[in-house]
């Protein structure tokens, strides 16, 4: 193992014990407030760790300053209360965040057994055969990443896992493959109504309020701009062979080069096992069908399905922290017994993966934790969602306009604080409250809460799902964000037209067909720029 993951591994224990062994210390002060909660400052930490990750690539030291300055900011610069509320803000989020966590170590395990048995590179054989041609593998990736849309976890990990033989045979740098898999992670769930997004949307919806959460998150579907375009999107630049922005240098490197990796190196080539060769695809095939199904299951089972709810009722109330690691423990078990009894791989090897599956998962659970305890400092310490609310409801009017104001402000939310899911669910109250009749401006605002939050949380640097996606692809992460960022933020543009004009019309088939031209177009305008620039590039100089 190398130094650097030698010592996030030790960082990623020091966490875990922290976690078991302290005990709140703010317990006593539960009615302290910091001199600067629910004002600007409060966002001044997401963002100082965002600037600096972009601008150093140190995404681990960034997201530990803008940490260290929530921790003065709460503690109003008393070195002291500094450390305390930091110690204790980190080991909170952590033991809160458990489940999650959980989830993914067994998911990193299960990725290791099935590179072990054989079963990833025996997909790769077959689906070399089946795929001639590298617009096919693109294709593919994202067709297999709007399948899996239970989780977005779960989607960044396994699209990675079972894609990557296949793009790699075919030159697909690692940003691409990154791209493709964030992008039908997030903007897939949130319109999926069998998803843990979809629950998560429905519970948040004020209690008492005269409107169905699901009906509402149902007529959305249709407005959701960002993540129908983003999907498009893929379609039509794979179609076309259109790339441009940083992403377009990461892909000449590849196809020119053979560098999948635009110059920055493969961080993760000390965790790579050498596969074996008993398994067949069923042996890839089987875990990853076992895992959606257990997983749906363990949904429906949390949310009391099995106690009388219905299907519908049972996944917008269930517990994705408990049910996605219960789901992943079930296919771990059936793994051993698909594995042990045909000798695919001996006792001694299954036992192997359970730290290798580990520390292949550290450097995402490091920034994850890191990420995580930011984004608790922001909302429950400063107060940025209150800072938000308050700010969004006392200058907010019904008018045409309301809906891409809503999208600009969660892009801005979820961008700063690294999640969607809080960010609609500071939002959709507030817009339930402004249209409380159920009106069609009801659905267009709410689905610009959605599209803003899904766009933030695409492009932030501490998002856990781009986190997700870089690891899931094994793409540095810094590079992930730079090369993915011109693809989101051209969506958005056209999203934010496409939401005032949705203030004017009302119409979804109106606005869809005005964004898919508006996306064609520029699309067209960019291939026409960049058409016979392709020339060959020198690697940039390695980081060291």
């Amino acid at each position: 193992m190398s130094k650097t993951r030698r010592m996030l591994s030790g960082l990623m224990l020091c966490i875990l014990l922290l976690t078991v062994a302290a005990t709140p210390v703010l317990a006593a002060q539960e009615e302290y407030q910091s001199n600067m909660y629910a004002t600007i400052w409060s966002l001044v930490p997401p963002i100082v760790a965002i600037v600096l990750a972009l601008v150093t690539k140190e995404v681990y030291i960034s997201l530990f300053v803008g940490i260290l300055a929530g921790g003065l900011f709460y503690a109003n610069f008393n070195p002291v209360l500094t450390v305390i509320t930091i110690t204790d803000k980190l080991t909170s989020e952590v033991a809160g965040n458990m489940g999650i966590m959980m989830f993914l170590v067994i998911l990193g395990i299960l990725v290791a057994l099935m590179n072990k048995a054989g079963g990833s590179a025996a997909y790769g054989r077959w689906a070399a055969r089946k795929i001639t041609t590298r617009k096919g593998a693109l294709l593919s990736t994202v067709g297999l990443g709007v399948l899996i849309f239970v989780d977005d976890y779960f989607n960044c990990l396994t699209v990675g896992n079972v894609m990557m033989p296949v793009t790699d045979k075919y030159k697909v740098s690692r940003a691409k493959l990154a791209y493709l898999i964030d992008a039908t992670a997030a903007p897939v769930c949130i319109i999926a109504p069998i998803s843990s997004w979809a629950a998560a949307v429905t519970s948040s919806v004020p209690e008492g309020s005269s409107i169905d959460g699901f009906n509402m998150f149902l007529r959305a579907i249709p407005y959701n701009l960002y993540a129908l375009l983003t999907i498009a999107m893929m379609i039509l630049i794979t179609l076309w062979g259109i790339d441009f922005g940083s992403m377009r240098r990461h892909e000449l490197l590849a196809i020119n080069k053979g560098d999948l990796f635009g110059g920055t190196g493969n961080e993760y080539a000390d965790s790579q096992q050498v596969e074996g060769t008993k398994g067949t695809v069923l042996d890839l095939l089987i875990p990853v069908i076992v895992l959606i199904v257990s997983c749906v299951v363990a949904m429906i089972y949390t949310g009391g399905f099995f106690e009388g709810e219905s299907f519908v009722d049972a996944f917008a109330n269930c517990d994705s922290t408990v049910a996605l690691p219960l789901g992943s423990l079930v296919t771990l078990f059936v793994v051993f017994l698909l594995y042990i009894p045909r000798k695919v791989i001996t006792f001694r090897e299954f036992a192997g993966c359970l730290p290798e599956g580990f520390r292949q998962m550290v450097p995402a659970l490091l920034i994850l934790s890191f990420a995580w305890t930011l984004s608790g400092f922001c909302n429950d310490s400063l107060g940025a969602d209150v800072f938000v609310a308050n700010a969004v409801a006392g200058n907010a009017a019904a008018s045409v306009f309301l809906p891409a104001v809503f999208f600009l402000i969660a892009l801005g939310l979820a961008f700063a604080t690294g999640t969607s899911w809080g960010t609609f669910g500071i939002l959709i109250p507030i817009v339930v409250a402004l249209f409380s009749d159920g009106s069609e401006m009801l659905v267009i605002s709410i689905s610009a809460c959605l599209a803003g939050a899904v766009c933030g949380d695409h492009i932030s640097p501490i998002s856990d799902t781009t986190i997700m996606a870089s690891t899931g692809a094994q793409c540095n992460h810094i590079a992930h964000v730079y090369t993915q960022i011109p693809y989101a933020m051209l969506v958005a543009g056209i999203s934010f037209v496409g939401y005032i004009i949705a203030g004017f019309v009302q119409n979804a088939v109106i606005v869809l067909v005005a964004g898919l031209a508006m996306l064609v177009g520029v699309l067209l305008f960019i291939h026409a720029r960049v058409k016979g620039t392709d020339e060959v590039l020198e690697p940039a100089p390695k980081r060291s």
